[in-house]
């Protein structure tokens, strides 16, 4: 019997998890405030304990996550409208590098020293902070690089080109399905689909792994690969 229930809650407290992640939104890990992430993982444990409550009263800790999740979903609604609010909920960009000059105070506030922020400089890819015009520790954690201007990389406009806009390309085939709905969104047809997989000497669709295609008709098939690759080139 104690089986059957930590069974059932699990399954119960999995969809109440689920329902609620749907209402507080799509943001992954590395979006989150400290504060949504914490309350991220109060949310877990709660269910987590409600799965294995052998009394079988989910219903305390079923309250308990929809008070949390409300209380959030409410301080997300008024952060929306109040700045002041906003920025004391999810706190504020930190500038720690400008000009050629780093900020310790500001590191200090950050509760990051220089050598964490040299490395997340070289994660980066500036082995040489000279490339480096401004540095700002988001309040999801992350630092955002603005590089001096002399080193970006240069773009089609600063080279006076007028490339055609990219698309984005739909999956047309995945894992041998047909994607009928996308395939219709980029144009094409079944006809189409059948002459381009003839052109890369593939029968069927069955035969395919994953398809895409643009608007203007590139189009990209990976075969199905049904042996295993074990060579280790990166090692």
């Amino acid at each position: 019997m104690e089986y059957f229930n930590v069974f059932y809650q699990s399954l119960f407290s999995i969809i109440a998890l689920l329902i609620l992640t749907k209402l507080l939104g799509y943001r992954q890990v590395s979006q989150f405030s400290m504060f949504d992430y914490i309350n991220g993982i109060t949310i877990g444990s709660i269910a987590a304990e409600m799965a294995i409550d052998l009394e079988g009263n989910f219903l305390k800790p079923l309250l308990a996550m929809v008070v949390y999740a409300v209380f959030v979903i409410l301080l997300s609604k008024i952060s929306q409208k109040s700045i002041p609010l906003r920025r004391l909920i999810n706190g504020k960009a930190i500038m720690l590098y400008q000009d050629g000059k780093i900020y310790n105070e500001n590191l200090r506030k950050a509760k990051m020293d220089v050598d964490e922020f040299l490395v997340e400089c070289r994660v980066n890819g500036y082995f040489d902070l000279s490339q480096i015009e401004s540095a700002v520790l988001e309040p999801n954690g992350k630092i955002s690089f603005l590089p001096v201007t002399e080193d970006r990389p240069a773009t089609p406009k600063d080279l006076g080109i007028k490339p055609a806009q990219e698309e984005i390309f739909a999956n047309i085939i995945i894992d041998g399905h047909i994607m009928k709905e996308n395939l219709k969104h980029v144009g094409r047809d079944q006809n189409w689909l059948n002459q381009q997989l003839d052109g890369q000497n593939i029968k069927k669709p069955e035969d395919v792994f994953l398809a895409i295609c643009d608007k203007q008709g590139n189009f990209y098939a990976f075969p199905k690969m049904d042996h295993l690759v074990d060579k280790d080139i990166l090692g």
